[in-house]
């Protein structure tokens, strides 16, 4: 028997644990891994290179993914998903592991819903999957976050300044609050809640009444200050699925001219980018990858298909990946009550 697994979106941490948990697995069964390159473009055009245990046997702790990624969409029209859908006669394919985001995902349960054996593992730095606690990447990016609040910080600190910097995270907050909060941010702006630019420039004031002349704001690139001027964010010419590149917005250039403005004093920008998405995966990803990658080849066999390996209680379940499709799962009131209480 042979199976299939692509990996699709962004990069992150852990997905090359998740590709050598597959392969581990597919092998232990008597079954061999054909691995598609560019996520679904390699689908779509075919190109695949065999897995072994061998070629995936020094990849767990290497950052970002062997196979490679894309933003391509199978579903922007009937004759892509309809070649997409193919791949399982013409490849000998008896099932697919799908490693994803929400787009990626998205696709699966399309799949899934006509019969196709997929299984999907959920991986994005947001953590924005529904029904799975956690996302393969995002410890490690709130590792990443977190240590480089903490240095930004150690410089407001010595020169009284206030800081600025802006983290990944489109509509949820989740790397935002996680990475602020453990790096000592004392303000964090995430997309489930607006702000105006006045509420910065008041608690950078409240911080100086109380003999705190520093303060580090955290901004997720999808927050939103009402009242605040940015750029327009265009779709990048690579996405397919029709998403606006909000890094062009430069919301933490933009808060940080304003508060500069607002406060008669320098506020320099720190913009965390790529870094965010790199380097070696934490521990804890490289476990979590592996186990959704032996899970899901668990459901192949099993015949438990179109579900989504979801850590729950530190336990990995099936979840239907028609739960998951088009949801996103945003900050539930209890982190935003955490964010109070450290502003």
């Amino acid at each position: 028997m042979q199976i299939g697994v692509l990996t699709g979106g962004g990069d992150c941490p852990g997905l090359n644990a998740a590709i050598r948990g597959v392969v581990r697995q597919a092998a232990r069964l008597g079954w061999t891994t054909l691995g598609f390159r560019e996520g679904w473009a390699g689908v779509l055009d075919r190109e695949a290179e065999p897995l072994t245990i061998e070629a995936t046997d020094s990849v767990l702790d290497v950052g970002g993914t062997m196979l490679g990624s894309s933003r391509t969409n199978p579903l922007r029209d009937p004759e892509s998903f309809a070649k997409a859908r193919a791949v399982f006669d013409e490849c000998g394919l008896r099932g697919l592991v799908v490693i994803g985001g929400d787009d990626t995902l998205s696709i699966a349960g399309a799949m899934a819903a006509e019969g196709d054996a997929v299984v999907g593992i959920p991986k994005t730095i947001d953590n924005d999957v529904p029904e799975t606690d956690v996302c393969i990447g995002f410890d490690t990016a709130v590792t990443t976050v977190s240590n480089a609040v903490g240095r930004v910080r150690t410089t407001a600190v010595s020169h009284r300044r206030v800081v600025v910097v802006e983290t990944m995270g489109r509509d949820a907050g989740w790397l935002a609050a996680a990475g602020g909060l453990a790096g000592r941010a004392d303000y964090i702006a995430v997309p489930e809640r607006p702000i105006e630019l006045g509420t910065l420039a008041s608690h950078v004031e409240r911080r100086a009444a109380r003999g705190l002349s520093f303060s580090v704001i955290v901004v997720a690139e999808g927050a939103e200050i009402v009242d605040l001027e940015v750029d327009p964010a265009e779709v990048h010419s690579s996405d397919e699925f029709g998403h606006v590149q909000l890094s062009a917005r430069g919301l933490g250039y933009a808060a940080a001219g304003a508060l500069e403005r607002a406060l008669g004093r320098s506020v320099p920008a720190v913009v965390l980018g790529y870094t965010q998405r790199g380097g070696p995966p934490t521990p804890f990803d490289r476990v979590l990858g592996t186990r959704c990658g032996v899970a899901a080849v668990d459901g192949l066999a099993s015949g438990d298909h179109g579900m989504l390996t979801a850590l729950q209680r530190n336990r990995i379940v099936p979840v239907p990946l028609a739960e998951v499709a088009g949801r996103t799962r945003r900050l539930d009131a209890s982190y935003l009550a955490l964010l109070d209480l450290f502003d």
